[in-house]
C-alpha cells in the first residue's frame, strides 16, 4: 500500500497537468512549478485544469493574476480549448 505522505517526481517540461493534483495543493503547486519552469528557462506554460464548471480555471487564472513573474495567460485555442491555460513568464535571463 502506497504511503500517503510519499513524495513524487514530476517533470518540469512546461506542462503541468492539475488532474493529478488535489484542488487544495494548486496554491503552492502552480508558483512552486513556475519557479522550476524558470530556473530551466521555459518561459511558456500549459497548465490543463479540464473544462468542468470552471472553479478550477477560475482558482488558476488567480493564482497567475497574483504571481509578478507572469506577463500575461490565455486560454488555449486549440483542441483543448478553454480546458487549459497558456501563461507567459518574465524571462529570467
Amino acid at each position: 500500500m502506497p504511503n500517503k505522505d510519499e513524495t513524487h517526481e514530476y517533470p518540469i517540461d512546461g506542462i503541468l497537468d492539475l488532474h493529478v493534483f488535489k484542488p487544495n495543493e494548486i496554491n503552492t503547486l502552480i508558483p512552486e512549478y513556475i519557479t522550476e519552469c524558470l530556473n530551466r528557462n521555459i518561459v511558456e506554460i500549459r497548465i490543463i485544469h479540464g473544462k468542468g464548471k470552471g472553479i478550477l480555471r477560475r482558482s488558476v487564472h488567480a493564482i497567475l493574476e497574483r504571481d509578478s513573474r507572469v506577463i500575461s495567460y490565455k486560454a488555449a485555442y486549440d483542441r483543448s480549448s478553454w480546458g487549459a491555460t497558456i501563461a507567459y513568464l518574465i524571462s529570467s535571463q
